[in-house]
C-alpha cells in the first residue's frame, strides 16, 4: 500500500572525482529510507556491486535513528564488500531543518561530511577498489520499507517528502 520514488541522472550526467554538496531535509519515521547516492555508469554491463556504489547519505527512519545518517562505499571483492560510517546529530532530527551532505572524492580517497563535519574516509588506492575510479551517476530516492528499515508501523506519519534545495558538483 506504499509507493517509493526516485530521481536519477543515469544516461544524462555522470562524473568522476570532485566535491558533491547536497542540501536536503529528510523524511522521518519507521520504515522510511531516504538516500542520496551514486552508482557506476557501467552498471548495465558489469552489474552491481562491480559498478561501485557511493552512498553520500542514507538514513534508516525510526524513533531512535531519525537523527543518524550513514555514508558507505560498496564494491565487488569475491562478492559484495562495503565500508562505511555514520554521523549523529547532537540534537533534533534530520526532518527539522536542512543539512548539507557531502563527499570529497579524488584518486586517493572518498571522505564523507555532514554540515562540513568529517565522519568517514575510505582509501580507494588498492586495485580491488577500481570501481571508484570510473564515472558515477546520481540517484535520489525515498524508499518505504525494505530489509534495513523494516516496514512502516502505526507511528509512521504519511505523506512524507525529502526536500532537496540544491546539488552542487565541484570539479577541477
Amino acid at each position: 500500500n506504499y509507493t517509493s520514488s526516485r530521481i536519477t541522472t543515469q544516461g544524462k550526467k555522470s562524473f568522476k572525482y570532485g566535491r558533491v554538496d547536497i542540501r536536503a531535509r529528510l523524511p522521518y519515521g519507521k520504515g522510511l529510507w531516504p538516500a542520496l547516492w551514486m552508482l557506476g555508469e557501467n552498471i548495465s554491463t558489469v552489474g552491481w556491486p562491480a559498478c561501485g556504489e557511493i552512498d553520500i547519505m542514507e538514513m534508516v527512519g525510526g524513533a531512535n535513528s531519525d537523527n543518524t545518517v550513514h555514508g558507505t562505499a560498496h564494491w565487488e571483492q569475491n562478492g559484495h564488500a562495503n565500508y562505511g560510517g555514520s554521523n549523529k546529530l547532537p540534537s533534533g532530527i534530520f526532518a527539522h531543518e536542512y543539512h548539507v551532505f557531502s563527499i570529497i572524492w579524488d584518486a586517493q580517497q572518498i571522505r564523507w561530511y555532514r554540515d562540513d563535519i568529517l565522519y568517514q574516509t575510505i582509501d580507494i588506492t588498492p586495485s580491488a577498489l577500481s570501481e571508484f575510479h570510473e564515472d558515477h551517476f546520481f540517484i535520489f530516492n525515498v524508499a518505504v520499507g525494505g530489509n534495513w528499515p523494516g516496514s512502516p508501523n502505526a507511528s509512521t506519519t504519511f505523506p512524507q517528502t525529502m526536500k532537496v534545495d540544491y546539488i552542487r558538483v565541484f570539479q577541477k
